[in-house]
């Protein structure tokens, strides 16, 4: 008993480990506010093409929780402000959900945060006093069945919290919201659940243009902001906002909370007054994002710190009101064709702008199937290309063309390059979730590959980015 008891404490220690070493993460947010998406089985699909590992979803849809089961892709799922009142009233409330909406998919999909309420100070309803009851009840029916370590309890917020964000040293809470702020960062401290913030540098350079430089916005400033009471220099809004929280809750002497971004973004297209909502801004904003929090730069007044950013939104949404920019934060149409080209590794190739499938050194490549993904990720890879992606595969079918040799790799490699060629032949165009490979020798001669649809015939087209 005491060994097997040693081997199941050094398995749980080792993966707290390995949870606490991964470093700073990015996921993205599915919005389905939105009439004409795909199914959840094909934005699952999608999620694993794209290399997509963490999505936060606004509630605990059945559907979806089926289709993001035995991908590997970590959820966020949402408890709404509508059910506040029910959450807050009855632990039996929270017990039953809990065993209907979670327990019969858990842990086949990855759930490891529950969000109670989202934005609730921003709500038109005074629902803020509901907000740490049911965070406290779903918490409770969490350990009732030993999963309150492995999935964390919190809540999302507005920058309206703030009462003041510049300089970011004088970053303090909005006294008014305090009835609910203390006792919900006492929950998020004593449970190591981090302070869950949702951040628009778009909004504040909307708002705002003769005082936030685009530049500044778009991490793309060359100046630096100086923060006259640290001497700390910030060279974009999205550290200088962070950072006002983290001061925010220093000055509550909570400086254990870490902080979680839960959204953030830019939108590809707005109304007139929203002239810096382009497809080239947005591409700009969440590839420089990205890539700073991959390098796990953290911020200047927490260099290094870890920090994880999910990305508003997996699409556009048509029935959200308000303003144009409104319905165009998505990175992907609802044919789940890409807005602009983004990578989600932060290892990919700086903005493209335009579609070309030639090298630096005006080489042509090719996309081809990797030796070493699994039988299964190829299946669904070649699934993706064959369906969403859009290649014509017909040469693939028996008796067609392209059939020989007949094997997954062949069939693979047919339409990786073909879905390569027609999207610009950028390093996202091959990514695959990791099964496509990038080569310059003309595959027709590697590993008996015969054909590979229209070897360097297809001209790029710049109008279809991926």
């Amino acid at each position: 008993m005491a060994r097997g008891f040693r081997l199941i404490f050094a398995s749980s220690l080792l993966l707290m480990l390995l949870d606490f070493c991964r470093g700073s993460t990015i996921g993205v947010c599915y919005g389905r506010n939105a009439d004409d998406l795909p199914t959840p089985d094909k934005v699952a699909q999608l999620a694993q093409l794209h290399d997509i590992k963490y999505v936060r979803i606004y509630d605990s849809n059945i559907q979806v929780l089926k289709a993001f089961s035995n991908t590997g892709v970590e959820l966020m799922i949402g408890i709404s402000n509508f059910d506040l009142l029910p959450f807050s009233q009855f632990q039996s409330n929270a017990d039953t959900w809990l065993k209907n909406s979670i327990l019969p998919y858990y842990p086949a999909t990855k759930i490891t945060y529950i969000t109670v309420g989202a934005e609730v100070t921003e709500s038109p309803s005074n629902v803020s006093a509901l907000v740490v009851p049911a965070m406290k009840n779903v918490l409770t029916a969490l350990r009732k069945v030993g999963l309150h370590k492995r999935i964390k309890v919190s809540s999302t917020h507005s920058l309206g919290v703030l009462s003041r964000s510049f300089p970011p040293s004088a970053g303090a809470f909005n006294s008014s919201h305090a009835f609910f702020l203390k006792p919900m960062l006492e929950f998020l401290a004593e449970n190591q659940s981090p302070f869950m913030i949702d951040i628009y540098p778009f909004y504040a350079y909307r708002d705002s243009p003769s005082n936030v430089s685009l530049d500044y916005a778009l991490f793309e400033s060359s100046s630096e902001v100086i923060d006259p009471n640290t001497g700390l220099l910030y060279t974009n809004m999205f550290d200088a906002q962070i950072d006002a929280l983290y001061f925010a809750l220093m000055a509550l002497n909570f400086r254990t909370i870490k902080i979680m971004v839960t959204e953030t973004g830019w939108p590809s297209k707005g109304s007139p007054k929203e002239s810096a909502a382009t497809p080239d801004n947005a591409q700009t904003f969440n590839t420089n994002l990205i890539r700073h929090v991959i390098n796990n730069t953290g911020t200047p007044a927490k260099p290094g710190q870890e920090l994880n950013v999910y990305i508003f939104s997996l699409f556009n949404e048509n029935r959200k009101p308000g303003l144009e920019s409104e319905r165009n934060w998505g990175l992907f149409y609802p044919d789940q064709t890409s807005v602009y080209s983004l990578d989600f590794t932060g290892k990919g190739a700086a903005v493209m702008t335009t579609a070309a499938n030639v090298t630096s050194s005006n080489v042509t490549t090719w996309c081809i199937a990797s030796n070493k993904a699994t039988e299964m990720d190829l299946q669904n890879a070649l699934d993706w290309a064959c369906g969403p992606g859009n290649v014509d595969c017909t040469a693939i079918q028996p008796s067609q063309p392209c059939y020989e040799p007949d094997n997954l790799v062949s069939h693979a490699s047919f339409a990786f390059n073909n879905y390569y060629q027609q999207n610009g032949a950028t390093d996202v165009a091959c990514s695959f979730g990791g099964t496509g490979v990038k080569v310059d020798k003309n595959p027709s001669g590697i590993n008996s590959l015969r054909v590979i649809g229209n070897l360097g015939d297809n001209q790029p087209d710049s109008s279809n980015r991926i």
